[in-house]
């Protein structure tokens, strides 16, 4: 798409003198930078932890309403939908362990679904676009038993081509899980406190209300030039403890975000989408691509601030990348406000969770996935058709790549994976972890191992998707089904 462009753009140069003044404006206008330009004037609002109750079959149960409402995001009066609320959704929490139930209520003029971002769970409660929620009071109970490590995951819409409208208007919320054998009680832990969720997202306005006009150039969707976080404008966090732990969801549409401290200081990721890592690992800067997760933990001074920000994301990228997808886009995201006198915080441990490795020589079956356009394997979406018939408490080694020149974002629901290889070679220290969601850079390979232990059902498809939204309405995705042995055949059912 952008070699058409620029070669448009060449052809508009030739014909047209006044073409060099439109391409100049249109290109120095598509970067972005609020570095050093944010008030920080809003305290950072938290989202509540939603209320549950255990029933009389000792389940803990929710509920969730999708409703519109309105919402003061800086600009007025600004028309927003939520969950519980006019924007985004409560923060649920529950042990491993726990039977879950999460009674889902409709109250949108449009059907949706909601989608358990990194959960583990039957394919009937993983809220994928097969089974829509009617609009105007639908109801659905999704309902599963919580089985994985301690981990930061989120919840969100996923209807059919309706994906990115929904979350953009502020369909999404943080899902904890506590697991005391998977989790380090040397880390920050007190929710809203020193343990504090920081769901990032980008807006773009018309007036009061949010636009989901397009950037010059972009293929990815919309790429708005103000953030919120947990639907804050400018906001800052006041902390009292010497360490502060960071839950950041990238709950973006189309952008990539590369998280800064001011002034270069380091600070400790300790955890990725499924789960923490093996040890804390000390960096300078950390990419998230959409729908990706992470922890870090950032240790203060008192009486200090200091801006959490996101600079130029992709700046090894193409000058398309770069110019137009947002790779050389800056933003101020969050101050942290140091109280002048602050409670001792425990030192971060050496080591944090083991992590059993999964084995490549144990695979019943490796699948080659290539992404390009808005295609995977050459076809988009059909949900009639399955892509993979996955055999449940089997292994599998998927390969990944980007086969053409635009980022994408590779997501697959039900299970956490660990990243073998990128390019043939060993993965950075940040994917060591579990991960659900993955960056894939244009034109790479990328290996990764997942076991599809517990949930088979023929009748309903698990998803595998770019979680770039707007491709993913566009068709670039997959489904997978898992049988209960090898010669099973998928009998999907829909609605």
């Amino acid at each position: 798409m952008r070699k058409w462009l620029f070669g448009g753009l060449g052809l508009l140069l030739v014909l047209c003198g006044g073409g060099v003044a439109v391409i100049t404006w249109a290109l120095s206008r598509t970067s972005i930078n609020t570095i050093g330009k944010v008030s920080f004037d809003r305290a950072l609002k938290i989202p509540p932890l939603a209320e549950s109750a255990v029933d009389g079959q000792g389940r803990r149960v929710f509920e969730l309403k999708a409703q519109a409402g309105e919402s003061d995001l800086g600009h007025g009066a600004t028309r927003t939908w939520g969950y519980n609320g006019a924007y985004l959704g409560p923060t649920l929490r529950a042990e491993r362990g726990e039977q879950v139930v999460v009674n889902i209520h409709n109250g949108l003029a449009e059907p949706t679904t909601v989608h358990w971002h990194g959960m583990h769970l039957p394919a009937q409660a993983d809220g994928g676009p097969h089974r829509p929620i009617a609009a105007g009071g639908g109801t659905f109970q999704a309902a599963w038993k919580l089985d994985q490590p301690a981990a930061t995951l989120w919840y969100h819409p996923h209807p059919s081509e309706r994906t990115e409208a929904q979350v953009y208007r502020g369909l999404a919320g943080m899902f904890i899980v506590d697991d005391p054998a998977t989790d380090s009680t040397q880390l920050p832990r007190e929710y809203g406190v020193d343990d504090v969720p920081v769901v990032v997202q980008d807006k773009a306005f018309d007036g009061s209300q949010l636009s989901m006009d397009d950037r010059f150039g972009s293929d990815i969707g919309v790429l708005g030039d103000q953030l919120l976080v947990n639907g804050t404008p400018g906001p800052y966090l006041d902390v009292q403890t010497e360490r502060v732990r960071l839950r950041l969801l990238n709950g973006s549409t189309a952008r990539v975000y590369n998280f800064t401290l001011e002034g270069g200081r380091q600070f400790a990721m300790v955890g990725s989408d499924g789960g923490l890592l093996a040890r804390p690992y000390m960096t300078d800067h950390l990419r998230l691509s959409v729908g990706e997760r992470a922890e870090i933990v950032v240790a203060l001074k008192p009486g200090e601030r200091v801006a959490l920000r996101s600079e130029r994301p992709l700046p090894d990228f193409d000058f398309g990348n770069r110019k137009l997808q947002g790779g050389e886009d800056s933003f101020d995201v969050l101050q942290l406000r140091a109280a002048q006198t602050l409670r001792k915080s425990p030192e971060l441990p050496a080591a944090l969770v083991d992590t059993p490795r999964l084995d490549p020589k144990q695979a019943a079956a490796k699948r080659d996935f290539t992404f390009s356009g808005r295609d995977i394997n050459g076809e988009g979406m059909d949900m009639d058709r399955v892509d993979a018939v996955v055999v449940k408490n089997t292994t599998e080694v998927w390969n990944v790549k980007n086969g053409h020149d635009t980022p994408h974002s590779f997501h697959i629901h039900d299970v956490q994976f660990q990243v073998l290889s990128v390019d043939g070679a060993a993965p950075p220290e940040p994917l060591g972890g579990w991960k659900d969601t993955l960056f894939l850079e244009p034109h790479r390979r990328y290996s990764v191992i997942a076991r599809f232990a517990d949930y088979a059902d023929p009748t309903t498809a698990y998803m595998f998707h770019c979680h770039v939204l707007r491709h993913e309405d566009e068709g670039m995705m997959g489904q997978f089904v898992v049988v209960e042995k090898k010669g099973d055949q998928p009998r999907l059912r829909h609605g």
